[in-house]
């Protein structure tokens, strides 16, 4: 893993990003060279067209990463992979026929264009073909020493079994455990030196993955395996690099106030939000106006009420306020006024609303709560004060999530389908808490992109 702006991406995602965007500059090279020797034209030096090749990758580029060209479980499919490209390079074209038109001095042809989308879809396709088999084998993949062999140590050996995942077992060292859940592991008694042990098995890091720590911290062994050189990580930052979450079944109070992070609230980056969350919710609000009243004009043709509601929903520093929404249920969809979870096929959702809720068309109305500041774009959700008076009670650090401010798009919400219990609830915490401890306006940025998948390829939409 790299660590880019705080934010962990996988070595193999880099590598093959990197791959891409060669790729795509050589297949605009390609298209252009194809369609001068079509016309018969003399061309001239690589150089004096860089402008037009890098307008034509970049937006490719941002456009496969918005549909979820990178994501793991695409990596390691073909078909996925396919499906997915041709989207996002056709969005990409779109995309380029206007910038294209309002800036006609670095286009293409449209003949250039057509050629350079046909190679790089080819191109693009055949390297996956090739690299999805690298994937899966331990090529790219760190080798990790696991010190421990119960529940902790069982999690860490499925988490390596999952496709695409960035890093392979190489052993687990049993740290004498009452309860042994990887039968595989080698007893610490039965190894003379763990430093060598650890440097025969080709490991680049040591997890320590033992259940009680109290007393039993193997410092003489961490210590020895460190001189080497070797990389040595607890097992809740293991699981938040490698996961994008903060696990709630492992981390303690100590952890969360020692570990770096949680610097969402920094001068610079704050103004930098702020200054994006006001020019595009005003953009947004201008453009969506005419969608968001069509929308309004079909909810109220097909049941009673009005088109527009207001919920009361929890904000930073637990300060209430209320969000406006285009009405996706019936009128009587909560008696008196209690809060009920929204279920899969609720049947309190109408034909209009399951539609909008599908596409996001009816948060568009929260961008006025962005422009007055009460909300941002990106963030954990605003949840409901009844729902929150109970998830406080049942969840470690919940309250924490509302140290940042909350959000139309986050990201739990583009890693976790909507959460409709305290345990779906639990699982998006630990997202929205990772969210929180490494924020920067990179994570944002990729947040935002990849709420693109997310409105494709519905998942938990309720």
């Amino acid at each position: 893993m790299i660590r880019v702006f705080k934010h962990y991406v996988p070595n193999a995602v880099l590598l093959l990003a990197a791959i891409d965007l060669i790729l795509l500059l050589l297949s605009a090279e390609l298209g252009w060279l194809l369609r001068a020797w079509q016309i018969d034209m003399g061309v001239e030096p690589v150089w004096t067209r860089i402008p037009q090749l890098l307008s034509f990758a970049a937006p490719l580029q941002i456009a496969m990463v918005a549909v979820g060209v990178y994501g793991a479980d695409v990596l390691v499919s073909v078909r996925q992979a396919t499906m997915r490209l041709m989207v996002a390079v056709s969005l990409g074209v779109i995309f380029l026929s206007v910038l294209f038109f309002l800036f006609p001095a670095i286009t293409f042809w449209r003949s250039t264009l057509f050629f350079a989308m046909l190679i790089a879809v080819a191109a693009l396709v055949l390297v996956r073909a090739v690299f999805g088999r690298m994937l899966g084998s331990e090529r790219l993949r760190r080798r990790v020493v696991v010190l421990g062999a119960g529940a902790r140590a069982a999690r860490l050996q499925a988490l390596a079994a999952l496709p695409g995942a960035s890093f392979v077992v190489a052993g687990h060292v049993a740290m004498g455990e009452p309860t042994i859940e990887v039968r595989q592991s080698v007893p610490r008694g039965a190894i003379d030196n763990l430093a060598d042990h650890v440097v025969f098995l080709g490991a680049t890091e040591v997890v320590l993955a033992i259940e009680e720590r109290r007393n039993s911290l193997p410092l003489k062994d961490l210590l020895r395996v460190k001189t080497t050189g070797v990389h040595v990580s607890d097992f809740s930052s293991f699981i938040e690099r490698e996961t994008g979450r903060i696990d709630l079944k492992s981390v303690n109070p100590s952890w969360l106030i020692f570990s770096d992070g949680f610097s969402s609230g920094r001068m610079l980056s704050s103004a930098f939000k702020r200054a994006f969350d006001i020019t595009i919710s005003l953009l947004l609000l201008v453009l969506a106006l005419p969608l968001i009243l069509c929308t309004a004009v079909a909810i109220k043709l097909e049941s009673k009420g009005p088109a527009f509601y207001r919920q009361r929903r929890v904000g930073l520093f637990n300060e209430p306020f209320d969000i406006l929404k285009l009405r996706s249920m019936r009128q009587d969809a909560e008696v008196a006024g209690k809060a009920v979870w929204a279920a899969e096929d609720d049947p309190r959702i109408t034909r209009i609303g399951r539609f909008i809720r599908k596409v996001r068309i009816d948060e568009l109305p929260q961008c006025w709560s962005v422009l007055k500041g009460e909300m941002s774009f990106v963030g954990p959700r605003p949840e409901r004060p009844q729902f929150v008076d109970d998830l406080e009670r049942e969840l470690p650090f919940y309250a924490e999530r509302h140290m940042v401010k909350p959000g139309i798009t986050g990201w739990a919400q583009i890693n976790y389908p909507y959460g409709a219990s305290i345990e779906d609830s639990r699982n998006k915490l630990e997202y929205d808490l990772y969210y929180a401890k490494n924020y920067s306006p990179f994570l944002d940025l990729l947040i935002l992109l990849q709420t693109l998948r997310v409105v494709l390829w519905p998942t938990g939409a309720r």
